[in-house]
């Protein structure tokens, strides 16, 4: 099933480098009761996701936070100690985004975003997407249909859509 719109996301364990190593984050906790954003890729240190999708949250982070936004969420097929890496080689972890690892795709895969691609040797990975949650509940959902290409996934494409 792929999510949409009107969807209550699934429960999902995410990972995460706390003070003692890594460390399980319930999303549905992040989610409870507050108005979140989460975008995903399909891989730390890859261009598009380097060079675009990370760095168009990271302009619009204090928008979103005006338009009453409590977290910005970037999930990724990777693990914690990658992720970790990837946000503070980006500034994005100091620009105040939460990174935050799928390492086995379990979130990825229940929400139907996932894809494969052998012959650039992705397996397993996800779409590009950014989406707003409310309360656990998909408000908003924009798919890219190429994972190469950064448009409507985009932080100011969604920021667009929020009153």
């Amino acid at each position: 099933m792929t999510i949409s719109v009107g969807n209550k996301l699934p429960t999902a364990e995410l990972f995460t480098i706390g003070e003692a190593g890594p460390a399980q984050v319930s999303l549905g906790d992040k989610l409870a009761g507050r108005k979140v954003v989460i975008f995903g890729l399909p891989g730390a240190y890859t261009g598009t996701c380097s060079t675009a999708h990370v760095p168009s949250f990271m302009r619009t982070k204090e928008a979103f936070a005006a338009k009453g936004v409590d977290e910005i969420i970037c999930v990724s097929v990777n693990d914690p100690f990658v992720m970790k890496a990837w946000g503070e080689a980006t500034g994005a972890t100091e620009a105040g985004l939460t990174f935050l690892g799928d390492s086995m795709a379990a979130f990825t895969k229940a929400i139907g975003m996932d894809f494969t691609a052998p012959p650039a040797g992705l397996v397993d990975r996800s779409k590009r997407y950014a989406m707003l949650v409310d309360d656990g509940t998909v408000t908003v959902l924009n798919v890219e249909e190429n994972p190469g290409v950064c448009e409507t996934s985009a932080g100011e494409a969604l920021l667009e859509q929020i009153a």
